[in-house]
């Protein structure tokens, strides 16, 4: 699976990296000057276990900086790592390789944390015996949102609706100023049509019933816990089996308390630990002598 074919040709995730160019060298490049740009080689090193995730950016970044890269591994790889691994080699002029060297890092030992954490999530998941699917959610990082969606698909986890435009979500604070449930899914379908999914927030499970009677598509039962969660998924799915709706649940979900949560009647978990305050995985770049 080749996930650099999910990027356009053209875009802002480009435009991107050259911002983060700019970002570390806003003026002169002391050091640049210093090494000169005499052609040298260079190698990555991956110095923690974990998920390859990010060499479509890094190869548009170096690119940019006119670095030529082989790459020893593939995206989506999982590396057991006992002590530091080649996973690249770099050749080009000497400052351009110093240049890129702190913002290829960084962007790829945050995305490889974020897919990594997906990775663990989903396994855990299936080990406990759940076919549904477990979701990323919509708290990313202003700015790198594509980056961080990517990383949680290069995971193996569904990213969720992507923006405010790819799904119609009604919360709380959409429903108490609307007036009710149905009066909210009543606006969204106006102007959503038929093609965009609308999906609700609800409390309770009368809330839940008000939302499926009034055409639903998903129910997110949102901090529902333990018993109380799988008593009302269960019921929703045995009273309204006629009605076409999925069932998701949010709301404090960790890789650690994830089988407290595992109920078969829900459809989706989403859940935020799998892209925000991951850990990294550790990459270096050092200069071949």
């Amino acid at each position: 699976m080749n996930y650099a074919d999910l990027l356009p040709v053209s875009g802002q995730w480009k435009q991107k990296i050259r911002e983060f160019l700019d970002e570390d060298i806003p003026s002169f490049d002391y050091g640049g000057f210093v090494v000169g740009s005499e052609n040298k080689k260079a190698s990555i090193f991956m110095k923690s276990s974990g998920v390859i995730c990010g060499i479509p950016f890094l190869n548009e970044l170096y690119e940019q900086c006119n670095i030529k890269v082989e790459w020893l591994v593939n995206e989506g790889d999982f590396l057991e790592i006992n002590e530091k691994k080649i996973i690249a080699h770099l050749n080009g002029p000497s400052k351009n390789i110093l240049q890129a060297e702190r913002v290829g890092l960084n962007l790829m030992a945050r995305l490889s944390g974020i897919a990594s954490e997906s990775r663990a999530v989903v396994e855990i998941a299936k080990e406990g015996g759940y076919s549904g699917i477990i979701a990323g959610t919509r708290k990313t990082t202003p700015g790198l949102r594509v980056f961080e969606k990517y990383a949680m698909l290069v995971g193996g986890a569904d990213m969720h609706r992507f923006d405010l435009s790819s799904m119609i979500m009604l919360k709380d604070n959409h429903i108490w100023s609307t007036g009710s449930i149905s009066d909210a899914i009543l606006n969204a379908r106006k102007v959503g049509g038929f093609s965009i999914k609308i999906e609700i927030e609800v409390q309770s499970y009368d809330e839940a019933v008000e939302a499926i009677r009034s055409g639903g598509d998903i129910i997110m039962l949102d901090n529902f816990k333990g018993i109380e969660l799988q008593e009302v998924a269960r019921k929703l799915k045995e009273e309204f089996k006629s009605f076409n709706f999925l069932l998701e649940c949010s709301g404090g979900l960790t890789r650690e308390n994830i089988n407290e949560y595992i109920c078969h009647d829900i459809d989706i978990y989403s859940t935020s630990c799998i892209h925000q305050g991951t850990k990294i995985v550790d990459f270096s770049l050092k200069i071949d002598k």
